[in-house]
């Protein structure tokens, strides 16, 4: 029972997240304000779900490939957005644009 209300609590958290995350991408009004509200509500939401999924039927030995894999998104989400920030700075800076 304690199982199902983790789940629900991660699962509506991390849908919560992508739901933020989305709506800061149509909303915010420069390029690098979209970047970090995608980055940042996209790795949160995705280690949530993630993470609720481990709650689903209890705790199993498959679920450390879960774990795994909301490990690898939190090193690979912040830096993959960094290099697309720093590629587009860069560009603007050759471009004259400040």
């Amino acid at each position: 029972m304690i199982c199902k209300a983790f789940y629900l609590l991660f699962m509506c958290g991390g849908l919560f997240f992508f739901g933020v995350g989305t709506l800061g991408i149509l909303r915010m009004p420069s390029t690098f304000a979209r970047a970090h509200s995608a980055a940042k509500c996209d790795t949160l939401g995705a280690a949530l779900c993630m993470l609720a999924l481990v709650f689903v039927d209890g705790f199993k030995m498959s679920d450390w490939k879960l774990l795994l894999i909301v490990a690898f998104i939190w090193l690979t989400n912040p830096t993959a957005t960094h290099l697309i920030g720093r590629t587009i700075f860069r560009n603007d800076q050759r471009k004259g644009r400040e």
